[in-house]
């Protein structure tokens, strides 16, 4: 679980899951498009993604398809957020939210 949170404690790293999530199952050149990082950069965070088991790839001919994994961040949630009562942290969330907008 370490790994985990090591690989989501960075900002790039959840901006590429975030692109996965949004289309799964794309090349190296389609996740490099449109950031602000070489390729070599974006290969090496989908590598500690990888070690951390929240991207897999697939061979489909010549390509390599990156896709999402979202068992260990569903893993995180039952471990870590379960534990301390979702609804409350769901309302507390909602009031912050309600708060934050109001303060614009």
């Amino acid at each position: 679980m370490d790994e985990v949170f090591k690989a989501l404690a960075d900002a790039s790293r959840r901006s590429l899951l975030d692109r996965l999530h949004a289309k799964n199952g794309q090349t190296l050149n389609e996740l490099c498009d449109g950031l602000a990082m070489t390729r070599q950069a974006v290969t090496k965070h989908l590598g500690v993604l990888e070690a951390a088991n929240l991207v897999t790839t697939l061979r489909h001919g010549r390509e390599k398809l990156h896709y999402i994994n979202p068992v260990p961040i569903h893993q995180i949630g039952d471990r870590w957020i379960k534990k301390f009562e979702r609804g409350k942290l769901g309302a507390l969330s909602e009031l912050k939210r309600k708060l934050e907008k109001r303060d614009e």
